[in-house]
């Protein structure tokens, strides 16, 4: 079935309702392949899954590289997004957060550069940087606005409090945050602020970083260079409690007549209208299975057997140190 279009907030932005997120074409789960990655994203334009997420730290740098590539004869079928704000070197050594406005424009021209286009649909603070007022960085953003290179503002994992201030200085089209069957935090505040200021949600990771697809049984399924390793609901007793959570998912799936991917992001979507997930995907099968869930309907009793498996789940959504990037 096409691929429908949704509006992020009141900003004028419409995207996909499906997009695709592309840090792992280049880092954190393995090894790439630039070939099938490439293949990947011609299958999701052409199925009309084209709103593209990447960011300027993922390879680093390599993976708007393989994105600009991969657009360069359909930049006008793509919505295209990416972020700045968390520097690596080119080695990738972390370097810390920077989000002043010196660095935003370096940053921006940088990113325009590598993807090899003039304007970027949707231009991310990566995360919050505490040291740096957010009036002052969506400020020198506004600027790239003005000056053609950006065509919306967004932030990524900000509390409510930051998109108030951020918002007074510029329109804010989309927050970006993990959620999902397994990360239900949006929806104490976060959720209800972004409808209250007209921004639109973008949800990473909807897929829980593709535990609930119950592809994962044991850790060793992970490769030895697989970023998840560390990731608290990876580990230990945490990922033997987390498999019952995705045994209920499975369950749920089978029962509805749909895979537990499918599952997963149908009830996302149900979760409202302005709520564009942005699940990873690597090989064309995926993206296609994927775009499956927007088939998927639920009854307000199956709604309510899905939204009981939140308290199940074990474990934080980064270690200690990423925790404290999150809701800035």
């Amino acid at each position: 079935m096409p691929i429908p279009r949704r509006p992020l907030g009141r900003s004028g932005l419409t995207v996909s309702a499906l997009g695709l997120g592309c840090m792992g074409m280049s880092e954190f789960y393995g090894a790439a392949d630039d070939a099938t990655s490439i293949a990947t994203l011609h299958a999701a334009i052409d199925l009309g899954a084209a709103f593209l997420d990447t960011s300027d730290i993922y390879g680093p740098h390599t993976n708007e590289r393989l994105i600009g590539r991969a657009i360069a004869d359909r930049r006008d079928r793509v919505q295209l997004a990416t972020k700045f704000g968390i520097r690596r070197s080119d080695d990738g050594r972390p370097l810390g957060l920077d989000s002043t406005p010196e660095y935003v424009r370096q940053a921006c021209d940088a990113s325009l550069q590598r993807l090899g286009v003039d304007t970027i649909d949707l231009y991310y603070q990566h995360r919050v940087d505490p040291n740096v007022p957010i009036e002052d960085t969506v400020g020198a953003m506004a600027e790239l606005v003005t000056a053609g290179k950006v065509r919306h503002l967004g932030l990524s994992e900000a509390a409510p409090s930051t998109l108030r201030r951020a918002i007074a200085v510029h329109p804010i089209a989309a927050l970006q945050t993990e959620y999902s069957l397994w990360s239900r935090d949006p929806e104490s505040e976060l959720l209800a602020t972004c409808r209250e200021l007209g921004i639109g949600f973008v949800a990473y990771s909807p897929l829980g970083r593709g535990f609930l697809t119950g592809r994962y049984r044991t850790i060793d399924d992970l490769g030895p260079d697989d970023w998840r390793r560390t990731n608290p609901r990876f580990i230990g007793d945490n990922f033997k409690k987390n498999l019952d959570v995705v045994a209920e998912v499975q369950r749920l799936a089978a029962a509805k007549g749909c895979t537990p991917a499918q599952l997963a992001l149908a009830w996302l979507l149900a979760q409202g209208d302005d709520i564009v997930p942005i699940p990873g995907s690597t090989r064309a099968e995926r993206v296609v299975e994927n775009a499956g869930a927007l088939g998927v309907t639920f009854t307000a009793a199956e709604l309510a057997a899905i939204d009981a498996l939140a308290p199940n789940v074990a474990g934080e959504r980064y270690m200690a140190g990423g925790m404290k990037l999150v809701n800035g």
